[in-house]
Parts: C-alpha cells; structure tokens; sequence
C-alpha cells in the first residue's frame, strides 16, 4: 500500500501544481482538505478526475461516501484498493 500512498500523493502535487511540496511533505493520513494539506473545493474536482483517470475507477459526486473517500490520502488508497478487486 506504500507504493499506492507514493503513487496518490505524486498525483496530487502534480495535478494541482504543488512546486513547494515533495511526497514526505504530505502526511498519509492527515486531512487534505481545510486544515491538514488545506485542499479546496475546486482541488477537490481536479483530484477526483486525475484519480479517475489515472487509477480507472467510478467517484460518485456529493456523496458522503465520496468525501470520506476523500479525506486522506490513506483513505484514497484504501478506496482504489477496493476498486481493483
């Protein structure tokens, strides 16, 4: 699952253009919305398309599901984890 972690948080930095942060900035399992990596509304849109695109797997929109899929990078992973099976 570390390499899963690495693979989500390289996503993140790239798709929303995070020049100042490497993949040990981000903590796995810290919030990455509001006060933990401080993630927006509008990072959030962009995130779940580069995760769909990339890990090929089907995010509901506005879904509480969806938004605890979304609250760390941990629990990204444990999401895509269950989408590969």
């Amino acid at each position: 699952m570390t390499t899963l972690n690495n693979e989500i948080k390289q996503l993140i930095i790239d798709c929303l253009d995070l020049e100042d942060i490497s993949i040990e900035d981000i903590d796995t399992n810290a919030a990455l919305f509001g006060e933990g990596l401080g993630l927006d509304s509008i990072d959030a849109l962009e995130l779940g398309l580069a995760i769909k695109k990339q890990f090929d797997v089907k995010i509901e929109a506005n879904s509480d599901a969806t938004k605890a899929h979304f609250y760390s990078v941990a629990s990204l992973a444990s999401f895509i984890e269950s989408q590969r099976v």
